[in-house]
């Protein structure tokens, strides 16, 4: 797997440089500055729309693939036959081809959806589909040192080349003892890099059980969804959880490791997949 977003399929680059004064120890400057491009993406299945996020414009085919693992439309890569980008005005279509059982299948969750009662959360009808049942990953082994949770953060924290240029963006990475960082996706969404992530793993041929995520961004419940959801036994994150995210790991079985910074961290649950030696344990 790539730890590049070098993927624009499209035509719209994910960055632009664009003109700015600044104002630096005392001077007035007139220069340019990288940013992150943010733009419509649509998902669209058997042509219709199923979502619209705004996000930056590469890795969407991952991303696709993502997401449609992440929102429970498909349960693996096999069901996907084909994704297209379509540049639509100012935003992107990006059309997926499921297997047949799944189109049928979307088509009736559609028809269920069609009623007048909505809480707003994309793609969802209820509070009790926000609140979905997780996968189960307290099954798979994993055994991380205090050193392997540092070298997995900061190799995505310098591993990012739309963060590096821009400083806009979330990242998401995949890390396998022995291996190292083998995946880095990115984008201004970190609900999207986690997409992004998922997709480029399957797509790989890989399973979450393999390794571990890292991101950039807090931990949300969300966030612990669709990890839970790739088969990830362990979480990492700079940033801090919320309770929910708490609960929701621990329920799952998952390893909920956050304000990972330097060599420091803390793990909200399951801390047993976390190895110290004697002397650093207080």
């Amino acid at each position: 797997m790539s730890t590049l977003n070098d993927e624009h399929k499209g035509g719209i680059a994910p960055t632009v440089s664009l003109a700015e004064t600044s104002y630096r120890d005392g001077l007035v400057k007139e220069t340019s500055r990288f940013v992150p491009e943010e733009v419509p993406i649509a998902f669209s299945y058997g042509g219709s729309t199923q979502a619209v996020m705004m996000g930056t414009p590469a890795d969407l085919e991952d991303f696709a693939a993502g997401f449609t693992l992440t929102e429970g439309i498909i349960a693996s890569i096999a069901e996907i036959q084909g994704i297209e980008v379509l540049q639509e005005g100012d935003g992107l279509d990006v059309q997926v081809t499921l297997a047949e059982d799944k189109e049928d299948a979307l088509r009736a969750r559609r028809r269920h959806m069609a009623g007048p009662v909505g809480c707003g959360l994309c793609g969802i009808e209820s509070i009790e589909q926000a609140m979905r049942p997780v996968p189960d990953v307290s099954g798979v082994d994993m055994l991380l040192s205090a050193a392997d949770i540092a070298r997995a953060s900061n190799a995505l924290n310098s591993a990012q080349p739309l963060h590096a240029q821009t400083r806009a963006v979330h990242g998401a990475g995949f890390y396998v003892l022995g291996e190292g960082l083998v995946a880095v996706r990115e984008d201004v969404g970190r609900h999207n890099a986690l997409d992004k992530l998922a997709g480029a793993v399957m797509r790989a041929g890989r399973t979450g059980a393999e390794g571990v995520v890292v991101v950039t961004s807090r931990i949300s419940v969300e966030m612990v969804q669709k990890a839970a959801i790739l088969g990830a036994p362990v979480l990492i994150a700079i940033s801090a959880p919320t309770a929910l995210a708490i609960r929701t790991a621990d329920a799952a079985g998952m390893t909920l490791v956050a304000l990972s910074r330097g060599e420091d961290f803390e793990i909200f649950t399951h801390p047993h997949r976390i190895r110290f030696e004697p002397a650093e344990v207080a």
